[in-house]
């Protein structure tokens, strides 16, 4: 089993930069794969990027390709999700996610990961 925290969340205006970060419980964090999902008021969880365990897969939603980087560190049990040029339609709990069962893939559905963080709130105004 493993805990997830993150950190990094705050208030900026549209154009800035954030980045947040997750750090995980346990030995055995190269053996997750590690996804980032949003959740604005009134829609559902979505995904947002995803990692693999070693680090040299990624995926990202449409809506952030291009802006949004993830990274992990797995020495330091971290996943991170730097997030440039934010618009007011990113504002949403961002949520930290862990994926174990089910091999070295990235998914992008909510069911797919076995352990989640509180989350963090962006708010992004213009």
């Amino acid at each position: 089993q493993v805990q997830l925290v993150e950190s990094g969340g705050g208030s900026v205006q549209a154009g800035d930069s954030l980045r947040l970060s997750c750090a995980a419980s346990g030995r055995t964090f190269n053996t997750y794969v590690m996804g980032w999902f949003r959740q604005a008021p009134g829609k559902e969880r979505e995904f947002v990027a995803g990692i693999s365990r070693g680090g040299s897969s990624t995926d990202y939603a449409d809506s952030v390709k291009g802006r949004f980087t993830i990274s992990r560190d797995n020495a330091k049990s971290r996943v991170y999700l730097q997030m440039n040029s934010l618009k007011p339609e990113d504002t949403a709990v961002y949520y930290c996610a862990a994926r174990r069962i089910g091999g070295n893939y990235i998914r992008r559905t909510t069911g797919e990961y076995d352990y989640w963080g509180q989350g963090t709130q962006v708010t992004v105004s213009s």
